[in-house]
């Protein structure tokens, strides 16, 4: 069969709508250590580090940042308008802090917009009663557009974790439906929460005796083949925390006392890292399907690892 020269050389699409795509689809992270990652949809980003290592803290101002609006009557916000799905599966989401963060970003734009709404210690001037209750209500109505755009989901477990999953395809149109905008981020927090209680119970068998255990490799291969298979159907970007264990006969103390000083001794790029000094940040604990498999399933170009017990960015 002949292909048809002038239908090749013509394209799928013109220029103008490959930028559009590309421009619309790319988000604009500017919170370290996010900063330095050329990210895109189809990215599959892991944050490693300590407990206090501020992991959450970054997935709040990337959330905040998706749901803002690029501009709401007249006022620049530079957002993307896009709605995120949060999986919290420490169980330690402070929705406090999201509205904090958000209510941060919306008072800061109408104080770069209009200076005369404030003075140094936040007072309106040159406007009465009316017109401070006007804008407070913008406010609060730009507030609650936001907050319908970031999808929150707690988990107690693998399986419930799993479940959520395979049922946020529907869930996730329903809500693209109702509110006319599509899923740019999926965060999940933490993704190795359950990894110790999962590890201390025992396979447990399905149905008959042909079919395999649900043990914790399973479980895993599962929940990386949903990812997948979202990233195959939408283009979000993943960003997933992960708490850090130091490696065997290593204390926490001593582990960031001799990292400590291997980082000013060496000075080296951020972007590398040698295997020494890896070795005594950290060791590995996740499944091979987590590390392995989103290499190599679905339509993902990177899978980027930051940790942030230091410098080091692979």
């Amino acid at each position: 069969m002949e292909e048809n020269p002038r239908g090749w050389i013509h394209g799928d699409e013109t220029a103008k709508a490959m930028l559009a795509r590309v421009l619309t689809e790319r988000p604009f992270l500017f919170l370290p250590p996010l900063h330095r990652v050329p990210l895109r949809v189809g990215n599959v980003v892991e944050i490693a580090g300590p407990s206090p290592s501020a992991k959450s803290q970054i997935l709040l101002h990337a959330a905040v940042h998706c749901i803002l609006p690029e501009e709401w009557k007249g006022i620049r916000f530079g957002g993307l308008e896009r709605m995120v799905m949060y999986f919290d599966l420490d169980c330690r989401f402070d929705v406090l802090r999201l509205s904090q963060i958000l209510k941060h970003r919306i008072m800061e734009a109408y104080k770069s917009a209009n200076s005369t709404y404030w003075e140094d210690n936040g007072e309106y001037q040159k406007y009465d009663a009316t017109e401070i209750t006007q804008m407070c209500f913008c406010d609060d109505e730009l507030f609650l557009a936001c907050m319908r755009r970031f999808l929150y989901i707690r988990c107690y477990s693998s399986f419930e974790f799993l479940a959520a999953l395979k049922a946020m395809h529907f869930h996730l149109q329903r809500e693209s439906e109702a509110l006319g905008v599509g899923l740019h981020f999926l965060m999940i927090d933490s993704i190795g929460a359950f990894y110790w209680i999962d590890r201390a119970c025992q396979p447990m068998p399905i149905g008959g005796s042909k079919r395999k255990n649900l043990s914790l490799q399973n479980v895993a291969e599962a929940v990386v083949q949903e990812i997948c298979k979202l990233l195959q159907t939408q283009p979000v970007l993943v960003l997933a925390t992960k708490a850090t264990i130091f490696g065997a006969g290593t204390s926490g103390n001593d582990a960031q006392r001799a990292f400590g000083k291997w980082c000013s001794e060496r000075k080296m790029d951020s972007r590398t890292l040698s295997k020494e000094g890896e070795k005594l940040l950290y060791r590995e604990y996740m499944p091979s399907a987590w590390q392995m498999k989103l290499y190599l399933m679905g339509n993902m170009e990177h899978f980027l690892r930051i940790h942030l017990n230091g410098c080091s960015l692979h």
